[in-house]
């Protein structure tokens, strides 16, 4: 009898499990609602114009960061530079404008240059030297935190110009953030990445198999390293953005986007083993993580057990999403 009960339960958790992995991006949107339909039910004032346009503008956010992990994982990559290079560029960007317009151009550049860099030193150390992304990356982006430090010594400085302030705060309807014009130029650009261009292609072909990408000419370590660098320019760029909402920068503000951006990437339903995923399903895994974030911080539940729970929640979800590559090495 006992034996009958139980099965229907592992039936149920075996059925999930399979939808979760084969619509890794239609079931985390799911969760998202329900976590936000959750939230509202505990805390009514959590549905309003003000809150939803709020968490639109941080699951884009997150989304942008998480576009140049996603190229990275799906090449059999890891950057955990995205939260330094994201503070990093935050810091250039208020000094730099120091509260005036006009200055857009000349950010974006430095800002562009110093992902990029950092990128390469991350493709060169991880793919030519064979270095462990994980260390790496991490050790990498410690250096530029630091050299944040020593640029502005250790003090808030400058602020955002108004007017690229209004580009990325402004809400049309009281509701659209103004934000959503970078995603209609970001979006369409990582779908053309991923799926119309052959770097796209190779990219997928080197996280499935390095071995048989290499024995059909493709330059491994070149599509690796340009995997980094190009997520490297992402972060530095949703850095230049993330700031224009805080008007003013300080070191590490930014951070956490590192652990944020690649959890998101994987609920999505990209695979740390690389060759499996899609920028469609980290969009809605970085609306997933923003959704469990609001639910926390909404309850007003202590700093620790926020924490805990935060931890124990994306561990089953990580477990849920766990894909085996689409091609075995």
């Amino acid at each position: 009898m006992q034996s009958s009960m139980e099965h229907p339960a592992r039936a149920f958790l075996r059925v999930t499990r399979t939808f979760v992995q084969r619509s890794p991006a239609r079931m985390a949107v799911i969760i998202a609602i329900l976590i936000y339909g959750f939230t509202v039910a505990m805390v009514p004032t959590a549905f309003s114009l003000n809150a939803i346009s709020t968490l639109f503008m941080l699951t884009l956010l997150l989304s942008f960061a998480s576009a140049g992990q996603t190229l990275v994982l799906i090449g059999g990559g890891l950057d955990f530079t995205v939260g330094a290079v994201m503070s990093s560029a935050a810091v250039i960007t208020t000094v730099i404008m120091d509260a005036q317009d006009g200055r857009f151009l000349q950010v974006f550049l430095i800002v562009m240059a110093l992902g990029a860099i950092v990128g390469f030193l991350n493709g060169v150390c991880t793919v030519k030297i064979g270095l462990p992304a994980l260390i790496v990356t991490m050790a990498i982006g410690n250096v530029v935190t630091q050299m944040s430090y020593l640029y502005t010594g250790g003090n808030p400085f400058g602020f955002v110009g108004p007017a690229f302030i209004r580009t990325v705060t402004y809400r049309f309807f009281d509701i659209i953030p103004s934000l959503t014009l970078y995603a209609l130029i970001i979006f369409p650009l990582m779908y053309y990445i991923l799926y119309r261009s052959r770097f796209g292609r190779q990219l997928y072909l080197v996280g499935n198999n390095p071995e048989a990408a290499r024995l059909s000419g493709i330059n491994v370590n070149k599509v690796k390293t340009i995997s980094y660098m190009i997520s490297g320019m992402f972060s530095g760029f949703t850095g230049m953005l993330a700031v224009a909402m805080m008007h003013s920068s300080r070191n590490q503000m930014f951070d956490a986007y590192a652990y944020n951006s690649l959890i998101a990437v994987v609920v999505g339903g990209t695979a740390f083993s690389g060759g499996v995923g899609g920028y469609t399903g980290s969009i809605a895994g970085a609306m997933l993580m923003v959704m469990l974030n609001n639910a926390l911080t909404s309850l007003n539940l202590p700093g620790p057990v926020r924490n805990v729970v935060f931890g124990i929640v994306l561990a089953l979800l990580l477990v849920m999403y766990n894909r085996k590559k689409a091609v075995r090495q």
